[in-house]
């Protein structure tokens, strides 16, 4: 029996939100056909759980991953001596495993591009990230990208866009993130009592963890002025905040208590029911500020058959077709997202019209077999 081939995955996080789902289903895929995926994640988290779980090599080791708020002397100096020791640390790994591919997924994990053109080692990039600045990181990222890995992936042609003007020789591919939606598609009976809302209001949430660029305070300033206008609403926030972010999530808690909006708010946290939580909400809405590569949720929210309401930027404009699935609404417009609810809220047909053609277009277009057989070649020239 033929040995089986090691490929090596480098995470940015344990975290279960939209890079973490999708790389479980990439590593998921090569288990199945044959390979022996190996996973460095930089931290413990609910990934790391279900890894570990279902048997596969796991380590957990700081990578030194690179994010805005190193981009100082101080900042590029720590996350210099964390890529090097991390460096060190992929060789060990390397010499118990003898790789044949290193697989990074987010542009935030930079080790492995370098580690792996230095041991001359197939390279492959799963980009999720639009990254505008600062401009010193981008030049950064474009240059690994395109010294270390000749076909990137790219979760949208948002990221495409974004990435391949700035590249020389590197030619990317857009792969669209696809969905196990059976989950999405089960019934739960009274998921509204199950989570703590009021069964006889039309609920409208978001999904996603807080950070400056997502929206939670924009989904705020309309729940606001919804909740004046329709009694009968109740609004849902779910997500945790990421590590540095702590104090939006502290600011959305403050402007809930001044808007005396407690009794109109609920904030659920970080949840791992999201088919549930789904289920629970009438209307979905991901008012993303800063471009949002491929927002998975919103695929989420579709398959659950629920009408969504985002921004016309990233990814999202590519998965919401507008006035068929939800609406599209310009960035930043709490005037414009107001409107595109309240069309919803006083029109159940619509609702429930748009439901329906959201989840036949994920079925149709976002399916995880349909992801899968595009991510195959990837390690068909393995």
């Amino acid at each position: 029996m033929a040995k089986a081939r090691n490929v090596l995955f480098l995470q940015s996080s344990s975290d279960l939100y939209g890079s973490g789902r999708i790389i479980l289903q990439v590593l998921r895929l090569f288990k199945r056909e044959g390979f022996n995926p190996v996973v460095v994640l930089t931290g413990p988290g609910p990934l790391q759980t279900i890894l570990e779980r279902e048997n596969f090599p796991v380590y957990i080791f700081n990578l030194g991953i690179l994010r805005r708020k190193y981009v100082n002397p101080s900042g590029l100096l720590n996350r210099l001596n964390k890529n090097l020791k991390a460096y060190q640390f992929l060789s060990g790994l390397h010499q118990k495993y003898g790789f044949e591919q290193v697989y990074s997924n987010t542009l935030a994990v930079i080790v492995g591009a370098y580690w792996a053109k230095r041991n001359q080692i197939q390279h492959q990039w799963h980009i999720h990230e639009i990254l505008q600045g600062p401009a010193p990181l981008v030049k950064l990222l474009s240059s690994l990208l395109d010294n270390s890995t000749p076909r990137p992936i790219a979760v949208s042609q948002a990221v495409a866009d974004h990435w391949q003007p700035l590249l020389k020789k590197s030619l990317i591919q857009v792969i669209h993130n696809g969905i196990p939606y059976d989950e999405f598609l089960a019934e739960f009976p009274s998921p509204k009592k199950q989570l703590g809302l009021p069964e006889d209001e039309i609920t409208i949430g978001m999904v996603g963890r807080i950070n400056p660029g997502k929206g939670q305070l924009f989904f705020l300033e309309m729940a606001e002025k919804l909740a004046k206008k329709y009694p009968a609403t109740h609004f849902v926030l779910v997500g945790d905040s990421f590590p540095g972010y702590e104090p939006i999530q502290e600011e959305l808690g403050k402007r809930i208590k001044v808007k005396k909006l407690e009794n109109r708010v609920t904030y659920l946290g970080f949840r791992s029911d999201i088919p549930a939580v789904m289920k629970a909400l009438d209307i979905f809405v991901l008012p993303s500020i800063l471009p949002d590569s491929f927002p998975t949720v919103i695929l989420e929210a579709m398959a659950s058959g629920k009408p969504v309401v985002a921004t016309n930027s990233g990814g999202a404009s590519e998965m919401v077709l507008d006035g068929k699935t939800g609406y599209l609404i310009p960035v930043g417009s709490v005037d414009h997202g107001v409107e595109a609810l309240e069309k919803l809220i006083k029109n159940p047909e619509i609702r429930l019209a748009f439901g329906k053609a959201g989840r036949t277009r994920v079925l149709s277009v976002y399916s995880l077999e349909a992801f899968e057989e595009k991510i195959k070649p990837i390690y068909a020239v393995l």
